[in-house]
């Protein structure tokens, strides 16, 4: 288990930021971790990292204390907001984090141009930093959190201010250090990245875990089904209970029964909806389709926020 945190709290004044959170990411998974602005991620990566003491609570990063050296030594860490030295070449500023993890010089001439290389940046290896649009800070940033081939890497919004293309570039990324057994705490804004590269994540709100699982176990297994038809009356539709849960209530008048509506219906497994279909069918419907489909993590993540006190 690479994170492990129980109760873990930190208070400001009278804000309580972080509360009572319990995390768990084991060794070479993508772990994403998501919440509204003010959650309390970044307090919580930042408590992870050592650079801010928890009031109560416990945590282990690799197995020790966060801050502790040789931990550090083995962790990769790309923030939200950065600034780099603007003098600095991309080469050069490389160069000068491999000294500061006390890499040998033959190693720092290899490992650099790979790096620059892999984050599309081989032709700007001698442009000042100064000189980087936000997109191109963001991959020289995302270079230097891997430099010293760490077996942990957290990304803060990893994506930001990058095009399409990018995006799927840092995705592939992610897949690749995943494939090398390296472990990635993964923050984004872009829930669509989070949704095909992490193999768990965890929701928070107001400094608390309120879910947490794949995505398979954020929506319980459950099959959303898309339902059009007409004919209906109330009957049949309350009659869809013994199945599952109608979550979009588009009500009912006496004038429009034979109109053509769309629904959606919530069931544990698509093996039901042989049954759906009859049950609308036979009691005079007109079935038009019967489509099932997972919720997206955007849709799920609205829901759980707004569902959760």
């Amino acid at each position: 288990m690479h994170i492990e945190t129980t109760a873990l709290r930190k208070q400001y004044g009278a804000l309580t930021a972080v509360d009572s959170l319990d995390l768990r990411v084991d060794a070479g998974e993508v772990f994403g971790f998501l919440g509204p602005n003010g959650a309390g991620k970044t307090t919580t990566v930042k408590m992870l990292l050592g650079l801010v003491y928890p009031d109560g609570g416990a945590a282990r990063v690799l197995g020790q204390r966060p801050g502790d050296p040789h931990v550090m030594g083995r962790i990769g860490f790309l923030p939200e907001h950065f600034r780099f030295p603007p003098w600095l070449t991309a080469a050069g500023f490389l160069d000068l984090h491999g000294r500061l993890y006390g890499m040998p010089a033959a190693r720092r001439r290899t490992r650099i141009p790979k790096l620059l290389e892999r984050v599309g940046l081989a032709d700007r290896a001698h442009s000042r930093l100064g000189e980087f649009s936000k997109g191109m800070s963001q991959r020289i940033g995302l270079a230097q959190a891997l430099l010293n081939e760490p077996d942990l890497v957290f990304l803060d919004e990893p994506t930001s201010g990058l095009d399409p293309v990018g995006r799927r570039e840092v995705r592939d990324l992610i897949r690749e250090l995943r494939d090398a057994g390296v472990t990635v705490f993964l923050n984004s804004h872009f829930l669509s990245e989070v949704e095909v590269t992490c193999d768990r994540m965890a929701i928070v709100k107001r400094g608390r875990v309120v879910r947490s699982g794949t995505l398979d176990q954020l929506t319980d297994g459950a099959v959303e089904v898309q339902v059009r038809a007409g004919g209906l009356t109330p009957d049949l539709v309350a009659g869809l209970a013994r199945w599952g849960r109608v979550i979009s209530d588009f009500g009912f008048r006496i004038s429009d029964c034979q109109d053509v509506v769309r629904f959606t219906l919530t069931v544990e497994s698509e093996a039901v909806l042989p049954a759906v279909a009859d049950w609308l069918v036979q009691g005079g419907a007109r079935l038009y389709a019967l489509a099932p489909q997972r919720p997206s993590l955007d849709e799920l993540f609205m829901r759980i926020i707004a569902e959760e006190p």
